[in-house]
């Protein structure tokens, strides 16, 4: 099968299941070139790792594909404002790994699992994309999984303000990856924002996100 031929015709947003395994497993036809590595991509001349961080600490995050009637969404959290790393910010679940870890998989499944309940029984992992540096010093692996309806959600109110879900046809859809920039330190900083509803998806998030639909369509940002 062509991987020109699994999006449905017309409905660029559209896709079946194999197409995700396909292009999560093949790359998509895009090469490793095209994809954003790390926060620095975007801005060149910014320090790789922001002050007092150890550059290269291991990290998995899950990339959730919930395979809704109709269309695929993307399943995200939004961290609570009193957490001491991005408080308030829009973020897959995930962390660093740790000791119990046997690889980035286990990793991605037990965290999710600690910060919103779903258990790794009703998860299929299909893939990962290639790790991404960001600047508090993390080479994060993020992880793709499918998850089939119905299955619970029991958020860490510790961690987790609330869990919700982007329609995948929106991510895929180039005219929602904005760039945005910002001033600090006598540094301009561009990143990509993908605003949805009232949620502000930005920086290493949003630039895996890119990468995913990047990967699921075969090509690559201009």
């Amino acid at each position: 099968m062509e991987q020109g031929n699994i999006l449905h015709a017309g409905q660029p947003g559209r896709l079946t299941v194999d197409a995700i395994r396909l292009r999560a497993l093949f790359g998509g036809g895009v090469r490793h070139g095209g994809l954003l590595t790390g926060d620095g991509d975007m801005s060149p001349g910014l320090p790789e790792t922001a002050p007092g961080y150890i550059p290269g600490r291991p990290a998995a995050v899950l990339v959730p594909l919930v395979q809704r009637p109709g269309e695929m969404s993307v399943l995200l959290t939004k961290r609570t404002d009193h957490l001491y790393h991005h408080p308030g910010q829009i973020s897959f679940p995930g962390g660093r790994i740790e000791e119990c870890d046997i690889d980035p998989v286990s990793c991605a499944l037990r965290e999710t699992e600690e910060e919103t309940g779903i258990t790794r029984e009703v998860v299929e992992v299909i893939g990962s994309l290639s790790p991404y540096r960001t600047r508090t010093g993390f080479s994060v692996v993020p992880v793709i999984g499918l998850l089939t309806p119905p299955f619970e959600t029991r958020p860490d109110p510790f961690e987790v303000a609330e869990i919700f879900e982007v329609p995948l046809s929106f991510i895929l859809d180039r005219a929602n990856h904005q760039v945005h920039s910002r001033e600090g330190d006598g540094m301009k900083r561009s990143f990509y924002v993908l605003p949805y509803q009232d949620y502000y998806i930005w920086g290493a998030t949003a630039a895996m996100l890119v990468n995913l639909a990047n990967i699921v369509l075969g090509t690559s940002e201009e």
